[in-house]
């Protein structure tokens, strides 16, 4: 049988698959001879066996009782006992950090008899009293399934009586009574007692953990993060150490660095006579952790020698919980903190500076999701706007949008697309949904460390917390600043994560430092500017993939140039014979003769000639992949119904023109277009069109070589699905290139299934491959892209169809067993295969990386994006070991 409870000194940081996050950090901390209370951690796996069965698994609660009396012995106390009675916490802890997503139980052990041994033993009835009322409050809500709203209105019931603001007014009387109260409540809703025997309180607390997994707001946020639905959360039961046994006690939340920024000091936060929860839920403002040391210097000695304790040998920020009881330190929970995008890169050169960690760490230490996050717009410089309030800069960033006052009422106007700036008192797990919806979140309540502030900086929303001067009102929908200054829902506000100002209406924004440091305009002296130089100059020695981009004009050419890229994977010729071009393309859909269709050729060929000519020079030395024309013709003409309608209108005296571009149009249109009449085969349907493109390749490479360039040229054919079609077209294309005097590679775009089973044949006439994946995830997925992300999309990530969209991240199983099938058989063909990707896929960080995994030469993706995916290219390297210095 296996084994399913582990006491903390048991295990070790390296277990977090069976102990999860929590269970191996409080062991790792045991085993460093840290103040730890006493406890013992239920594993994932039985979390799963629950899951899957319906029920524990056999010989759990055993485990958990010999692990129980163990404690007892350990602590000299018994749970529950009528006198000085042991009592537990019964807390989550899953393999990754999910902050506020699953359950907490605090105070199991305590019913109507122990309350008065823990008043006794504690010398304070108020305490005790407290503390019931968290047990039942918590206990209903969470595994009883009571909403929290009915003990929160009960809770300002008595303080409106009390005339008090704070639950630090009331008294133990006033506790006394809310037990009652709560226990009234609990009997209204479910029909029965609040469970009195404190082992039943446990194991109903441990089973309402497990189902906690699968709360709609976990499942929201493993979709978010990308955590595997199948991990499971261990759960832990620690003895019961006090923050709220009067001023001499508190709790806090403190990290080794500033989360924000990175920067080294003193951060977190702490409040008096308080339990945890009351921190992270922002119920009550917290106080800065420096002012510890005037309140308790011992204790804060002794918390700072852990923190450096904690960062040294965990290498790495760390965000720690802890509880003083009345003098005495115990640490709760430590963990390897979430950051901001700018704080990563800051945290990671610095280590590398203290010799903590390497150069390659470093690089693996920062994400490409957090590049792109420093490359966002930040506020320009707004001498005509004051802010209308300041609050916390929890989280970095420019956010404009609509106030919103509801998590629902953001969900509904971001899905029409509308920015919207989510506003509450505090946030709870229950506003997951919104604050994913929202551009960022505005709080009243909170410090850094609150649940605002913790959630927003994981997925790098835009957050300013703690507010004070804003008086938030959810039910009018409404927030009042200083000065009277009312906002309404959907009025537009502006918030700055980074210096925590507000303000009422639209801020114009600016590129970002960083963009400005890739352009060649930044501030090298910044140190943020100079941590990013030093990752992305490792990064570069350190991948083997190269990167190139997708551009189709020398402007987005030298964008990407300065970005770093090493060429062009994609230029689109399509979007060539747009504007005053397309009269061009209607001239060569009405030729009825081959003297007319070669004359609007000759018409468009030395406006393709030129756009080409300045591509090669911003490229020059640099590889530039032409695609030639891939959508059917019927896009570049006037929309069929409209045409219908002028002409209908018009009557006779509609042009001779109009009229036979309506024929034209009605001939080519087609029920499903991305099926149909497009790339290869508009060219071998339409006599001399391919030839028109590589002949203006050809001859603008010419020019460019004349000229003293270094034009490096090669060409695409898309859509091909038999080696057949790209056999003519290359034949042509070669004819050509031999009467111009230019080399140029020739080979084709993989995104027709059929192309990556045939790969082989395919790579008998092509030097080079390029995935396509846009195409190639609709074709064998069978659905258009523009047609289902709005229809179902949402509804399959719900179900679990999509852990993540496949037009977003390539789908391994499908998509990407299909590139590997290619990739195989075409060098199995053409060992020498040149082989890149150049859908929008190629700047995803995790399809960069898999893209490594499975040998592509390079990826190709937006100018924006190509930094994000050097980054990729590198940390897809060292993750594997297969790093070589370019």
């Amino acid at each position: 049988m296996p084994k399913f409870v582990y006491a903390f000194s048991e295990g070790n940081k390296d277990l977090k698959d069976l102990l999860g996050g929590k269970g191996a950090n409080l062991a790792e901390m045991t085993n460093l001879g840290l103040p730890v209370p006493p406890g013992f951690t239920i594993t994932t796996e039985a979390c799963r066996r629950f899951l899957s069965g319906g029920a524990v698994p056999g010989g759990l609660w055993e485990e958990v009782e010999d692990h129980l009396r163990a404690m007892e012995e350990k602590m000299g106390k018994r749970l529950g006992a009528a006198r000085d009675p042991l009592l537990v916490s019964v807390r989550s802890g899953a393999k990754f950090s999910m902050p506020g997503m699953m359950e907490t139980v605090l105070n199991v052990g305590l019913n109507d008899r122990s309350v008065h041994g823990l008043a006794e033993e504690a010398g304070d009835e108020r305490f005790a009293w407290d503390s019931y009322r968290r047990l039942i409050q918590m206990f209903g809500r969470t595994v009883l399934g009571i909403g929290g709203d009915r003990f929160e209105e009960a809770i300002e019931e008595a303080k409106r009586h009390k005339g008090v603001s704070s639950d630090l007014g009331l008294t133990a009387a006033d506790f006394h009574h809310l037990v009652e109260v709560f226990k009234g409540i609990v009997k209204d809703e479910t029909g029965e007692d609040f469970p009195y025997d404190p082992r039943r309180q446990l194991r109903m607390a441990v089973e309402a953990v497990f189902d906690s997994w699968n709360a709609p707001r976990a499942i929201v946020y493993r979709r978010q993060e990308r955590i595997p639905a199948d991990l499971g959360t261990a759960v832990n039961v620690v003895a019961m150490v006090f923050g709220n046994l009067g001023m001499d006690s508190g709790t806090g939340v403190a990290f080794t660095r500033d989360p924000g920024s990175g920067r080294r000091g003193v951060y977190g936060d702490y409040l008096q006579n308080a339990q945890g929860e009351d921190v992270v839920a922002g119920i009550r403002n917290t106080i800065a952790l420096q002012e510890l040391q005037t309140i308790d210097p011992a204790s804060y000695r002794e918390l700072l020698a852990i923190m450096r304790t904690l960062e040294d040998h965990y290498r790495d920020l760390c965000d720690i919980e802890f509880t003083i009881e009345r003098g005495r330190l115990w640490m709760l929970q430590t963990r390897v903190g979430k950051r901001t995008a700018e704080a990563a890169f800051r945290i990671a050169t610095e280590l590398a500076d203290q010799g903590l960690i390497d150069m390659d760490e470093a690089v693996r230490r920062v994400s490409g999701d957090q590049l792109a996050q420093l490359m966002f717009p930040r506020f320009a410089a707004h001498d005509d706007m004051r802010p209308i309030t300041r609050g916390m800069n929890a989280s970095p960033g420019a956010a404009v949008g609509r106030a919103v006052f509801g998590s629902e009422r953001a969900e509904e106007l971001a899905g029409r697309g509308e920015d919207v700036i989510l506003v509450r008192r505090e946030t709870t797990p229950d506003d997951l949904a919104g604050m994913i919806a929202a551009r960022g979140v505005l709080t009243s309540r909170g410090g850094k460390t609150s649940h605002a502030a913790v959630v927003a900086r994981g997925m790098g929303k835009t957050c300013v917390c703690g507010a004070e001067e804003l008086d938030v009102d959810v039910k009018e929908r409404r927030f009042t600043a200083p000065g009277g200054v009312v906002v309404e829902e959907g009025d537009v506000i502006s918030i700055d994560g980074t210096t925590g100002e507000v303000y009422r209406g639209e801020v114009s924004v600016v590129d970002s430092p960083v963009v400005r440091y890739f352009e060649g305009t930044g501030d090298l002296g910044d140190d943020l500017i100079q941590a990013v130089h030093r990752i992305m100059t490792h990064a570069d020695e350190r991948r083997r993939l190269g990167v190139r981009a997708n551009a189709d004009t020398p402007e987005d050419a030298g964008r990407a140039r300065r970005f770093g890229a090493e060429g062009i994977g994609l230029c689109r010729t399509e979007h060539m014979f747009l504007g005053e071009r397309r009269r061009l393309v209607e001239d060569l859909i009405l030729a009825v003769s081959g003297e007319e269709r070669q004359a609007a050729l000759d018409a468009l060929e030395p406006l393709q000639r030129s756009d080409f000519a300045g591509i090669f020079a911003a490229m020059d030395g640099l590889p530039v992949t032409v695609r030639l024309i891939d959508p059917p013709l019927h896009e570049f003409l006037p929309d069929i119904t409209a045409l219908s309608v002028q002409v209908a209108l018009a009557g006779k005296d509609a042009s001779d023109r109009d009229r036979r571009l309506l024929a034209a149009v009605r001939r080519l249109h087609e029920q499903n277009p991305m099926l149909g009449l497009r790339g290869v085969r508009l060219g071998l349907v339409i006599p001399g069109l391919f030839a028109m493109q590589v002949r203006a390749i050809a001859e603008a490479a010419a020019e460019r070589r004349a000229a003293g360039g270094d034009p490096r040229a090669e060409i695409m054919i898309p859509l091909v699905g038999a080696v057949q079609e790209l056999e003519q077209v290359r034949d042509e294309a070669a004819r050509i290139l031999t009467e111009t005097g230019v080399e140029a590679a020739i080979g084709t775009m993989i995104e027709v299934p059929r192309a990556a089973l045939t790969a082989g044949r395919i790579a008998e006439a092509a030097r080079f491959f390029s995935f396509g994946t846009n195409d190639l995830t609709q074709m064998t997925w069978g659905f258009s892209r523009d047609d289902v992300e709005g229809a179902f999309f949402s509804r399959y990530l719900e179900l679990g169809v999509f852990g993540v969209s496949p037009f977003e991240s390539i789908d391994r199983e499908g998509v990407g067993r299909l590139m590997s099938i290619a990739v195989a058989e075409g060098r199995a063909t053409r060992p020498d295969l040149k082989i890149g990707i150049c859908g929008e896929h190629g700047g995803d960080p995790e399809s960069v990386r898999f893209c490594h995994e499975i040998g592509l030469d390079y990826v190709s993706c937006s100018p924006f994006r190509v930094p994000v995916a050097r980054l990729e290219a590198a940390r897809g390297a060292l993750a594997r070991g297969e790093s070589d210095s370019r």
